[in-house]
């Protein structure tokens, strides 16, 4: 059973705590030994957050090694750039294309990375690399708080788990009124990137 990796980051209010506890899910249905940690800015709404969650047949520690992650799933695009070293030269990276500025930017004490520097910074890595229009994906379903089950879904399409797995994990985690909404967002996300995959 081959260790994974992964880390997801964002900001605070974009459901990537939740995002975490559902992959976190997914291992341990999956059969793995499963470790999970979060990491939250000083302001949870808007500061930076960080989770770690690896899956292996034994996990002796929830903090994924510099260097060792499998699959960073950014879900803001200035918080993915200040992982990016974390990634394994072959490891995934899927950065949802949206910009929260922080603090600093909006003050004006620093700038925000322009999209030339964010593609060349991405085009450095050896390993793919996936774009995802994570938020305008759930906007197309009405709801921007599906950004973080989309990206899942753009993650599941990655790794060698069934749908099916992934869609019992939500009926088991998302609440009964959310739940439709929740696996259109799943889907949505994972034939996002299938059809990336294939192209």
């Amino acid at each position: 059973m081959k260790a994974i990796n992964f880390l997801i980051t964002g900001v605070g209010g974009q459901g990537t705590l939740l995002a975490g506890d559902l992959l976190a899910a997914v291992g341990l249905a999956a059969g793995y030994d499963v470790k999970k940690s979060d990491i939250l800015g000083l302001a949870v709404r808007g500061g930076a957050v960080v989770g770690h969650v690896r899956w292996a047949e034994r996990v002796f520690s929830p903090i994924v090694p510099d260097g060792q992650v499998d699959f960073l799933v950014a879900f803001e695009v200035l918080e993915g750039l200040r992982w990016l070293h974390h990634v394994r030269p072959e490891g995934t990276v899927l950065l949802n294309q949206q910009e929260i500025h922080p603090v600093t930017v909006s003050s004006g004490l620093t700038g925000y990375p322009d999209p030339a520097a964010v593609d060349r910074a991405l085009g450095e890595r050896g390993g793919p690399v996936f774009k995802v229009p994570g938020l305008e994906l759930a906007l197309r379903l009405g709801n921007p708080r599906v950004l973080n089950v989309v990206l899942l879904g753009a993650l599941s399409s990655r790794l060698p788990l069934s749908a099916a797995l992934w869609q019992q994990v939500l009926k088991n985690r998302v609440p009964g009124r959310y739940l439709e909404l929740n696996e259109k967002a799943f889907e949505q996300g994972r034939t996002w990137a299938q059809e990336r995959s294939d192209s």
